[in-house]
């Protein structure tokens, strides 16, 4: 089965390790970033979204324009857009770009977040509204004719949309989240569920029951691992550039003067709110070298606020650990470095061929042993 990777382009050059210099939107940067995923062989790029954030579609829509054939995955948070508005939008997009729109569903986990866009439900109320939402978002980019729709939270008369996505399979929608209410959710509407970088247990339980509530509705969702790759020409070489990543974390997190991408002090905690960071601390409470090579001082330090787990090690010993994930179901990568360009690069040059080399050998095997 193919493989698809999804790289990030952040607004400007930033990372739990380095801070943010310049302005808050730095089209050098953004530049810089297209080119190098385009060239480097990546499917898509990630275009992130919080409530103090530059808006994502827009980004995405800039970055679009500066590139050939590099798809968009645009963060999306349900609640703030009406569904048949953001229908529309994506919709528009896609033709603009020549059908290379995807759409990244985050509800959101941290009320204190989402109090700053004036939202105050709670998570699974927020996920109820989602689940509607995407109900509408679908009718508008299939339905022929126009169509009621009333919910809790929606109520729409005779909506329609003149336009719709271009390809006859529409716009793909990621979803992320790992409370039950996000399960549920993400069963009914998923085209590809998103996961971040947990052990193969972890992974394992979540694809099985992802998978089982999706079989309800008769779909088949795809599954997305995020992960932050570490190489080196040798594994001691790989550990050694790990633990100097977590040192400049460690000094960027006590430097009261730095600007960083995120407040990475008021995200970090024992306790987070949200699930997806609470198995990430799990994980990594059971050590921090995982599995073959997944790393997780990285989320320990900072309350894994996000993608924060690592593979370490050469590129075939990464691409090896990749094909574990992908045994278990994954078949998309979203990966992105602790230095976002520097490490974009090597991963173009030195990770996706290899991985896609060994998944060719594997697709090519079994199609020898069915024939026999």
């Amino acid at each position: 089965m193919p493989v698809e990777f999804i790289g990030y382009i952040g607004n400007h050059n930033a990372s739990e390790t380095i801070a943010r210099k310049g302005p808050i939107i730095n089209l050098d940067h953004i530049a810089a970033a297209a080119a190098i995923h385009e060239n480097g062989g990546f499917d898509r790029v990630l275009f992130a979204f919080n409530s103090t954030s530059p808006e994502s579609i827009l980004i995405a829509q800039h970055v679009a324009s500066r590139t050939r054939k590099l798809k968009l995955m645009i963060a999306h948070r349900p609640g703030f857009t009406a569904p048949t508005l953001a229908a529309r939008q994506l919709a528009t997009l896609d033709h603009l770009t020549g059908g290379r729109v995807a759409v990244h569903i985050i509800t959101g986990g941290n009320d204190q977040e989402l109090a700053q866009d004036g939202d105050h439900l709670t998570k699974d109320e927020r996920y109820a509204r989602t689940s509607e939402y995407l109900d509408i978002v679908r009718q508008e980019w299939t339905s022929d004719k126009p169509f009621d729709y009333a919910g809790t939270y929606y109520q729409v008369e005779q909506a329609f949309a003149n336009v719709k996505p271009q390809g006859p399979d529409g716009i793909p929608v990621y979803f992320g989240g790992s409370s039950e209410a996000a399960f549920s959710v993400a069963g009914k509407h998923a085209d590809i569920y998103a996961l971040w970088g947990e052990t193969y247990e972890q992974v394992s339980e979540t694809v099985h029951k992802v998978r089982t509530i999706a079989a309800q509705y008769g779909r088949s969702p795809r599954f997305s691992l995020s992960l932050r790759p570490i190489l080196a020409d040798t594994e001691e070489a790989a550990w050694e550039k790990a633990a100097g990543f977590l040192e400049r974390a460690k000094a960027l997190r006590n430097d009261p003067g730095a600007e960083k991408l995120i407040d990475i002090r008021r995200r970090a905690g024992s306790n987070p709110p949200n699930e997806g960071s609470k198995r990430l601390l799990a994980a990594a409470a059971r050590g921090a070298r995982l599995d073959k090579r997944l790393w997780t001082e990285m989320a320990a330090l900072t309350g894994a606020g996000g993608n924060s787990t690592s593979l370490v090690g050469t590129p075939d010993q990464v691409a090896e650990a990749l094909l574990d994930y992908y045994d278990l179901g994954i078949t998309t990568f979203l990966i992105r470095g602790f230095d976002p360009l520097e490490d974009a690069f090597h991963y173009g040059r030195d990770l996706i061929p290899r991985v896609r080399e060994l998944i060719a050998e594997r697709d090519a095997q079994g199609a020898v042993q069915a024939a026999e």
